[in-house]
């Protein structure tokens, strides 16, 4: 089975992330930040991956340390879990729209962590939670997970559909991503023959 647990503890934050990449999208996502929980469950629904992730971390100061070490944390659970690659589809996109936003995601699970995200969320808030931090946690995911992903905003002025559309296409491009080739199942899915 491709899982993964993985602790992270700071000075910060302690996390624990339980990741199955073979699961059904259940999730059971709780860190004290609202908005975001609700965007890690898009992302485990929409993934088709179980998720759970239990943080405490210094909301006294503000979300970002909890946001940022969580996308660490859920990164290296999603590296453990795919191990040596073999058999995946290795790439993926999704062109989600919710509304107003329509969000582009292309990702390669090709162990070169780089992103590049423009979204330019209208508003520096959404409810109490930064904007910013969508950002922050996809840099962080994709760092810790070997991940090169592309973000892009071709539409959208409502900061709340364009953050939740970016989750559902991360997500989408992702369940692509990690899915069974089923003419290469035994295979590294490179020519350099490790990823």
């Amino acid at each position: 089975m491709r899982r993964a647990e993985i602790t992270r503890k700071t000075a910060e934050t302690n996390i624990t992330v339980d990741l199955n990449l073979d699961g059904t999208g259940q999730y059971d996502c709780q860190t004290g930040v609202g908005f975001f929980d609700h965007m890690l469950d898009q992302l485990a629904r929409h993934a088709m991956i179980d998720l759970t992730v239990r943080a405490e971390g210094d909301l006294h100061i503000d979300d970002h340390h909890t946001v940022e070490d969580t996308g660490i944390a859920i990164g290296a659970a999603l590296a453990s879990a795919l191990d040596d690659k073999r058999g995946i589809r290795r790439y993926g996109d999704c062109l989600l729209p919710m509304d107003d936003a329509l969000v582009r995601a292309a990702l390669d699970l090709s162990g070169r962590p780089f992103l590049i995200c423009n979204l330019d969320l209208p508003t520096p808030k959404i409810g109490s939670f930064d904007t910013e931090l969508v950002r922050e946690f996809f840099q962080a995911f994709a760092t810790h997970g070997g991940i090169t992903l592309h973000i892009d905003r071709l539409h959208g002025f409502n900061s709340h559909h364009i953050a939740e559309a970016t989750f559902k296409a991360v997500a989408r491009a992702l369940r692509m991503a990690i899915e069974p080739d089923p003419r290469r199942s035994d295979a590294i899915p490179s020519t350099k023959g490790s990823l």
